[in-house]
C-alpha cells in the first residue's frame, strides 16, 4: 500500500501506550469496522487513532479505501491524518484529535444548543469540504456518506468533514461510478439508493439532508420546503431550541440551500461551490436556488 512520505508510520506498541492500552477511558466512538480512541503522541499532541477490527473484510476494504484517498487531501474544512500502522493483523489510522465531538452529538445528543452563528459557520465549513472534494481535486472525490456523525467540530466550531472509509473517485471521462450502494438510512440520494450510479450529486442530497438537520434540530427529515420559503413561515422549520434567534436573510440562505440540495432528480441539484455561495451571503444565488426550487415545484403539481 502507497502511503504518503508526509505521514508518519506509527509502531503499535506507541500507538497502545499513547492510548493506555486501547483502554475503554479513553474510547472516543466505535462502528462496524472497528473502535476510535484518543490518544496522547510521545510528541504531546493528541490524537484521534482508528482501529480495525480483526478479521473485518469489509473494515480493510474502507481502510485501505480512507488511506488512498485521505493522504492526498489538505483542506481545513477536512479531518487531517497524521500517520499510520500496519503492523501484523493490526490497521490504524492516527488522525488529528478534534476536541468538540461531532455534529449529531450537539444536535441529538448531551452538547450544549448550537446557537444560530454556530450553526452558519458549521454549514459553510462543511460545504467548503465537499466543495474541495469535487471540484478541486483530480480525480474527484465522493464522499458517500456525509451526515451529521461524520461532521466533527472544532475548538472554534469549525466544521471537518472526517470518515472517508467510503469515499470513491469519479475519474472526469465517467458521468458517474457504478458500485455497491452504502451510506446512512436517510441521507442517501433516491438515484444511488436505486440504481448503484453514483455522482457527487449524491453528496449534495446527503448534505441537503445534514443542513435541515441544522434548521430543524431533527433527524432527517423533508418538511415542504417550498411552503415555507413562499411564506418565509421559519417558525414552522426552525429547531425550538433556536427560539427564534436567527437571522432571516440567513435562514432563507440555508432553507433555499437545502430545498435546491435535496430535488429528486440529481441533475436540478447545484454544485457545492453554488451553495458555499449562497451560505456566504450571494443573494443572486440564493435568489436563483429559490425561483427555481418554486419554479419547478409549481410545474411538478
Amino acid at each position: 500500500m502507497e502511503m504518503s512520505s508526509k505521514n508518519r508510520i506509527f509502531r503499535y506498541e506507541e500507538l497502545a501506550v499513547a492510548t493506555d492500552g486501547f483502554s475503554k477511558a479513553n474510547l472516543l466512538g466505535e462502528g462496524g469496522f472497528g473502535y476510535v480512541h484518543k490518544g496522547l503522541l510521545p510528541n504531546g499532541k493528541e490524537a484521534a487513532i482508528k482501529q480495525l477490527k480483526d478479521g473485518s473484510r469489509q473494515g480493510e476494504r474502507e481502510f485501505q479505501a480512507e488511506v488512498d484517498i485521505i493522504t492526498r487531501l489538505h483542506h481545513r474544512n477536512l479531518v487531517s491524518l497524521l500517520g499510520y500502522c500496519i503492523a501484523d493483523h493490526h490497521r490504524l489510522l492516527v488522525y488529528e484529535f478534534v476536541p468538540n465531538n461531532t455534529l449529531e452529538f450537539h444536535l441529538h445528543g448531551q452538547g450544549p444548543t448550537l446557537d444560530w452563528p454556530t450553526r452558519m459557520r458549521i454549514a459553510l465549513g462543511a460545504a467548503k469540504g465537499l466543495a474541495y472534494l469535487h471540484e478541486e481535486c483530480y480525480p474527484k472525490i465522493i464522499h458517500r456518506d456525509i451526515k451529521a456523525a461524520n461532521i466533527l467540530l472544532d475548538f472554534n466550531f469549525q466544521a471537518k468533514v472526517a470518515d472517508f472509509g467510503l469515499a470513491k473517485f469519479c475519474p472526469d471521462m465517467n458521468t458517474h461510478v457504478s458500485t455497491r450502494v452504502m451510506g446512512t438510512l436517510g441521507y442517501v440520494a433516491p438515484e444511488y439508493a436505486s440504481s448503484g450510479n453514483l455522482t457527487e450529486k449524491a453528496d449534495v442530497f446527503s448534505f441537503g439532508v445534514m443542513l435541515l438537520e441544522l434548521i430543524t434540530g431533527r433527524r432527517p427529515a423533508m418538511p415542504l420546503l417550498t411552503k415555507v420559503l413562499k411564506e418565509n413561515n421559519f417558525e414552522v422549520v426552525a429547531d425550538r431550541k433556536l427560539q427564534n434567534q436567527y437571522e432571516p436573510t440567513e435562514m432563507v440562505s440555508m432553507l433555499a440551500s437545502a430545498a435546491a440540495s435535496i430535488r429528486y432528480e440529481a441533475k436540478l441539484r447545484p454544485k457545492m461551490s453554488q451553495i458555499v455561495r449562497a451560505l456566504e451571503g450571494d443573494a443572486s444565488q440564493v435568489a436563483e436556488f429559490t425561483s427555481n426550487v418554486l419554479c419547478l415545484d409549481s410545474d411538478e403539481k
